[in-house]
């Protein structure tokens, strides 16, 4: 099941397109007559000298059918408009008339979004269009002043210094798999208790990087052409889909392994994480449950990000989930340290927690906390606060499962009472 929800999240974010700044597409009359106006696109605006441009491929026919752009400063100021009004009220009409057009943003204060859409003279008459009608073709430049305050940054406000800061990630990434690689690849290769462990947190953790990767090679290319490479976007939200997968099997099956195996009076088979049927069965579901929401996710925000919002259903459901599962976590380790005397065993089990929790509560604390942010902050405050603390539980993880000073001393007391333990007649098949 786990392996059928990894291939179903691939196949539907193969076919997802990345959004980007550098617009091609087509003015359709029917869309707009049905919608009030067809809206192209939106772009954050900062400075002065913040620049639109269009380029059309048949110029005669946009000036038969008298066809405009409208721009409007924030959603509010169209979204509840008549038809007549949006088209009187916007805050620039930019009239299709010319082959190329350059359409300065004046400055402004402080960060501001604006919203693109197209108008002609079919989009407001009451009487259904009549016939097929000609689209007319378009690419639409959206750019921001770069450091020179020249318009060259294809970067939309929220978007600003995320390319930097991956480029920064990858480095320190680099630098801790040269220094701690070595290390982590003979405890893999020895086996022994925690091996399945270490290989998940292994898998998620390179899973992650892949992730920040591809996301940096997306926006070197998208700093220069405003599009990108939408394929890495994409495999870079695939892949940290699913790190998220795995990394909720591996914490559910843990923490309800430990709390149904301590009913059992027979002590005799070592425990093991994935050994229990049921808390198999309680960790494929919170996977699948979580795999459901991401993809439906995906489908309801066209602008992808692998760190959303939660600005509809699926995100607000993801949301509960995630806080959902923190409060079992929390139930079920408050059962198993207050019942247990050993102080080894009750640090092993609160370490183990903060890790947890900084995982799943991570993203949805840092959710609440951009309301206190003007908009052109939340996703780069929301983007980079879930990596690095999910980076950081990842380490609290390592570090719990590879520490000789906790675990090691702890097992040499009781190898088969503590969670994750195995016989050494069983080490050799691992």
């Amino acid at each position: 099941m786990y392996a059928i929800t990894t291939i179903l999240i691939a196949l539907v974010l193969s076919f997802c397109s990345a959004d980007g700044k550098s617009v091609l597409g087509v003015f359709q009359s029917h869309t707009a007559w049905e919608n009030n106006g067809q809206y192209i696109t939106r772009f954050l605006y900062h400075g002065e000298s913040g620049l639109l441009s269009y380029r059309l491929e048949n110029v005669a026919l946009a000036v038969h059918k008298e066809a405009k752009l409208l721009l409007f400063q924030g959603i509010e100021s169209f979204e509840n408009l008549s038809c007549l009004d949006r088209v009187s009220k916007a805050q620039f009409k930019i009239p299709l008339s010319t082959e190329e057009h350059n359409q300065t943003i004046p400055q402004q204060a402080r960060p501001q979004t604006w919203h693109v859409m197209y108008a002609d003279r079919y989009t407001c008459q009451e009487e259904e269009l009549d016939g097929v009608l000609e689209d007319v073709g378009f690419q639409l430049i959206m750019l921001n002043p770069d450091s020179a305050g020249n318009p060259t940054d294809h970067f939309s406000a929220e978007e600003a210094g995320l390319h930097s800061f991956f480029f920064m990630l990858i480095l320190a990434y680099f630098v801790a798999s040269c220094i701690y690689m070595q290390p982590l690849w003979q405890a893999l290769y020895k086996g022994g208790p925690m091996h399945t462990v270490l290989k998940v947190l292994s898998t998620a953790l390179f899973l992650q990087a892949l992730s920040v990767l591809l996301n940096y090679i997306h926006m070197a290319r998208y700093a220069r052409d405003g599009v990108g490479t939408p394929l890495m976007g994409n495999l870079a939200e695939f892949c940290d889909m699913v790190a998220q997968v795995q990394m909720m099997y591996m914490l559910l099956s843990l923490c309800m392994g430990w709390t149904l195996s301590r009913g059992r009076k027979s002590q005799s088979k070592p425990l093991q994480w994935d050994s229990s049927p049921a808390s198999t069965a309680l960790a494929l579901g919170g996977v699948i449950t979580q795999g459901a929401l991401l993809i439906w996710e995906q489908f309801e925000d066209m602008e992808h990000h692998s760190y959303h919002g939660y600005n509809g259903l699926p995100g607000l459901l993801l949301m509960i989930l995630r806080v959902s599962l923190t409060l079992i976590f929390a139930s079920v380790l408050y059962q198993i340290i207050s019942a247990e005397r050993s102080t080894l065993k009750r640090d092993f089990y609160l370490n183990f927690a903060k890790g947890c929790f900084l995982w799943f509560l991570c993203h949805p604390v840092l959710v609440l906390l951009s309301i206190l942010f003007s908009e052109h902050q939340k996703e780069k405050v929301i983007t980079i606060g879930v990596i690095l603390c999910q980076s950081i539980s990842v380490v609290i993880l390592y570090r719990l499962f590879l520490s000789r000073s906790l675990y090691w001393e702890v097992s040499s007391l009781s190898s088969v009472t503590l969670p994750l333990t195995m016989s050494r007649s069983q080490r050799g098949r691992f």
